[in-house]
């Protein structure tokens, strides 16, 4: 965006784009922990008498995953603003980064889940 010539200043545009860029990390923070919390459920509470309890889940995973969350569309949204100087398709952009970041996640990140033991034995 260019400059205005009497002032300087960049226009109500280039604010409202910043705007944009900030919310849509802002809702990247808040989507993927809620995409992770699911999974990470059992880790936290250990499952039967607590064997399973992994409190790394808290330490690292939720950091690096709320980071990401909130870096990659804006990431995103930043390359394609300069890219192309449209508001709309940088915020599309944007969305579809955080779309595809949270299905990697599902993807890619299975911690340790409840045994199906399948007791069907004589006597359990």
């Amino acid at each position: 965006m260019d400059k205005d010539p009497v002032d300087g200043t960049r226009g109500a545009l280039s604010n409202a784009t910043g705007g944009a860029g900030c919310l849509l990390a802002g809702l990247g923070a808040a989507a993927a922990p809620s995409v992770w919390a699911p999974r990470a459920a059992f880790s936290i509470d250990g499952g039967f008498e607590g064997h399973a309890r992994d409190l790394s889940v808290i330490y690292i995973d939720l950091p690096l995953i709320a980071l990401g969350g909130a870096l990659l569309p804006l990431l995103a949204w930043a390359l394609t603003v300069r890219r192309t100087g449209r508001p709309w398709l940088s915020l599309l952009a944007g969305v579809a980064a955080l779309a595809l970041g949270m299905w990697g996640l599902l993807e890619w990140w299975t911690p340790r889940q409840d045994p199906d033991p399948g007791y069907v034995g004589p006597g359990l």
